[in-house]
């Protein structure tokens, strides 16, 4: 069992590689979630990761025939590049094994930290159950990525660095996964503050910890698609289990769209990139999923920001369809020179900004002379559209919104 002590010493190993995150206060989230909101910016490691305090603290307890022999570990990116980093700064020889669906930048940037990337699965466990193969096959020292003691320990010391900022925290929302930050977070700060609240935080499609404690065991839960593909854990760790049944006060989950937005309101109002995983502590704040927090000192940890562009964009832009600020309306009418300035004329007069404009005259209801116009529009929020369609219908132009 991982103790206080285990963290400790893993801090005086990691004081001169890890970095010590900063933990601002952010005003604008904390007036829009009601209480005091602290963000513990662990995107901020040098692999975009917390998950290379667990992974160093490993390699560095390792004997040279096992520095000599090499490691394996399975990873979905960030642990990956974590032990990548570390174990080819060590002079240690890593093989990563990922899932095929890994997002494209984190393979490339494992492999250009320095480990030799293997394709293997369509989940994280199936990569698990290969990289474990490889072990065996090739005497490799395996580097779990959650369910190792010295793993918990190493990610345990973002809990005393939070024991040492100028506030004191009355409950801190950690992401789990496998449950190794959570794990270890809870210990360093329960034995130390033992009033304190831990909260963790799943996906609703990747809900293995909250099945775990809730069964009294382990417990393999059913693969869904989630953006927050660093959480995507069928089977919550035996060892994290135990002590999360122990340290930790309550698991939320949270929806694909309240990830997708938490990303949003970061990159907006903090100008910071998270993933997925990294923003289900605030989607759990921001969207009332946690009870008694009014006015209380809460920190977020922001467990990773390496996302795929190609996914961020796709969030930025369901986000603003989300909150009115990018919207999609048909207005139907008779096809006739001065029909679309007269559209146009009332978009511009209410401060939107067309992007796209679509018109549809063999594939409608409308009878032969009519025609859809389809218009994909900025604009400042919902109740902004709405008396821009109020407008068109007191003009005479029958203009819907489209979902």
């Amino acid at each position: 069992m991982v103790t206080l002590s285990d963290i400790q010493a893993a801090r005086v190993r990691l004081e001169h590689a890890i970095y010590q995150t900063p933990c601002p206060l952010s005003q604008t989230l904390s007036r829009l979630c009601g209480c005091n909101t602290y963000f513990k910016y662990e995107n901020l490691q040098m692999t975009g990761s917390f998950k290379e305090r667990g992974a160093l603290n490993k390699l560095l307890q390792l004997s040279t025939a096992e520095r000599n022999a090499g490691v394996v570990a399975a990873s979905a990116g960030n642990h990956a590049q974590g032990v990548a980093h570390h174990a080819t700064r060590l002079g240690i020889r890593s093989v990563i094994v990922m899932p095929k669906a890994t997002p494209l930048i984190k393979v490339a940037n494992t492999a250009d930290l320095g480990g030799e990337v293997v394709l293997h699965g369509a989940t994280y466990d199936e990569a698990l159950a290969h990289a474990r193969e490889l072990s065996a096959h090739h005497g490799f020292t395996f580097v779990h990525a959650f369910d190792d003691e010295a793993i918990i320990a190493g990610q345990g010391t973002i809990g005393l660095e939070l024991l040492e900022e100028s506030v004191k925290f009355d409950a801190v929302v950690v992401p789990i996964g496998g449950g190794g930050m959570i794990s270890g977070v809870a210990i360093a700060m329960k034995e130390s503050q033992p009033g304190i609240r831990i909260i963790g935080v799943e996906p609703e499609n990747f809900a293995s910890m909250k099945a775990a404690v809730e069964t009294g065991q382990v417990t393999e839960v059913p693969a869904h698609p989630t953006i927050a593909d660093g959480l995507a854990v069928k089977r919550a760790g035996q060892k994290t289990s135990e002590l999360v049944r122990r340290y930790v006060d309550d698991i939320v989950t949270v929806s694909e769209d309240e990830i997708a937005s938490a990303i949003l309101k970061m990159l907006e109002i903090e100008k910071t990139v998270v993933e997925g995983g990294g923003a289900a502590g605030l989607a759990a704040v921001l969207f009332n999923k946690l009870s008694n927090l009014e006015d209380k000192n809460i920190a977020i940890v922001i467990s990773g920001g390496n996302i795929d562009p190609n996914l961020l964009s796709k969030i930025i832009q369901r986000g603003l369809a989300k909150d009115g600020r990018m919207v999609r309306i048909r207005a139907m009418m008779r096809d006739r020179p001065g029909e679309l300035a007269r559209i146009c004329q009332h978009v511009a007069e209410h401060g939107a900004n067309i992007l796209e404009v679509e018109h549809n005259r063999a594939f409608s209801n409308l009878e032969v002379g009519g025609v859809e116009i389809d218009l994909t529009l900025e604009a400042r929020g919902h109740d902004h559209v709405n008396h821009l369609l109020k407008a068109m219908s007191k003009d005479g132009i029958q203009a819907n919104l489209l979902s």
